[in-house]
């Protein structure tokens, strides 16, 4: 059987909410990819960035805020259907991660492709401190280095078009 259909079996005795968090935990089945996983999900919050980049800077800040609070309850609670830490079926930190990299930045396609390269560089490399986040409990240690890692990504980016401009 496929593992995207066990844990749906598994999940299907379980209740709807359940059910749900683990659409959204694995970024709508994206995290059963059998080639990484990580990257496919962050594939998954481009979309979702053009469209959160409509909002003003206000509203953009509050809405990323509370995705981070559900990614991490979401993250946590998967976990405990997956039997897992850190399962890498869970990419709804990747996604996070990736709005966290893009936040008040201009929705272009350089602009993009090079946050995409560099959120995931500074994910799998982890420079201090992103490892020691993995180490907080639940779905925190799952979406903390992310955000971390999304963080740099930022700044990284912004460094670029700072040179581009110069």
């Amino acid at each position: 059987m496929f593992p995207a259909m066990a844990d749906a079996e598994r999940t299907r005795q379980g209740s709807l909410v359940q059910q749900i968090m683990v659409v959204f935990s694995t970024g709508l089945y994206t995290g059963y990819s059998p080639v990484a996983p990580g990257s496919v999900g962050t594939m998954l919050a481009v979309p979702l960035y053009l469209a959160l980049s409509r909002l003003s800077p206000v509203s953009y800040g509050i809405t990323i805020l509370a995705f981070l609070l559900m990614a991490c309850w979401m993250a946590g609670a998967a976990e405990h259907v997956f039997n897992t830490r850190d399962s890498r079926r869970i990419v709804i930190d990747e996604v996070a991660g990736f709005l966290v990299t893009m936040t008040f930045l201009p929705p272009t396609t350089r602009h993009m492709l090079l946050g995409f390269a560099l959120f995931r560089l500074f994910d799998i490399v982890k420079p201090f401190p992103i490892r020691r986040l993995e180490n907080l409990k639940g779905g925190y240690g799952v979406v903390a280095d992310d955000v971390m890692a999304g963080i740099y990504g930022n700044m990284a980016v912004r460094v670029c078009i700072f040179l581009w401009q110069g």
